[in-house]
């Protein structure tokens, strides 16, 4: 676990202005682009860890969840885009950190606990992979493990119109209307022991996954999707 956190910690000038420098582009562009408006923004902890569990329905979703908020969070990516160098030099800073495709899921349970030990929010698509249509389809319960594990609240957030803007295979991004809507943060689950602690976290991936549907329906609705 030491060098895990030692590769997940680096969080230098440097990277602080990569940061906020790609994520102002990226945003700005979601804003005039795509007309992107984010409701809910108060829920977002102002200070102390957190999971950003964001529903996954286009590539382009990971830079809007970078748009949520001015605190630098991370993101879990497959450890293919770090082979070039400098590439995955850009990808850190930008908030990234490698998991290895094939890995076991308590590998990748280990680096995202780390990233919330070393006080640094996480974003974490509850859904696994990118997902198409209206229904938010069943959780995996990594997200409430992980809670559960750290203390962590879950943030759900609803992202609206992507599947239009950039579907999966598609090349372009088209200008359709993204609406971004943050939902109360839900706390950990509690347990006095394991067994206690994971009966807790498949509770809340149930919540998680209600939540998540009703702010999806109402998202996709003021985006017009």
């Amino acid at each position: 676990m030491t060098k895990i956190r030692t590769a997940l910690a680096g969080q230098s000038l440097g990277d602080r202005i990569v940061y906020r420098t790609v994520r102002n582009i990226v945003t700005w562009f979601c804003i005039g682009w795509c007309r992107m408006r984010v409701e809910g923004k108060e829920n977002i902890p102002k200070e102390g860890i957190f999971i950003a569990a964001p529903t996954h329905r286009s590539i382009i979703d990971t830079p809007i969840t970078s748009g949520i908020t001015r605190r630098r969070m991370r993101f879990m990516g497959a450890d293919k885009w770090w082979k070039n160098k400098w590439f995955g030099k850009l990808l850190t800073a930008c908030g990234g950190f490698p998991v290895s495709r094939g890995t076991a899921d308590r590998e990748a349970l280990k680096r995202c606990i780390a990233v919330l030990e070393e006080e640094q929010p996480l974003v974490l698509f509850p859904e696994g992979e990118r997902k198409s249509g209206p229904t938010v389809q069943p959780l995996f319960d990594g997200a409430a493990y992980i809670a559960a594990k750290t203390g962590a609240p879950i943030v759900p957030v609803a992202i609206g119109g992507s599947e239009r803007v950039m579907p999966k295979g598609a090349k372009f991004i088209y200008p359709k209307k993204v609406y971004v809507i943050i939902g109360e943060p839900i706390p950990a689950p509690t347990g006095a022991n394991p067994k206690e602690q994971r009966e807790a976290a498949r509770v809340l991936t149930h919540q998680l996954h209600a939540r998540l549907q009703e702010l999806f329906d109402e998202a996709q609705r003021k985006a017009g999707a």
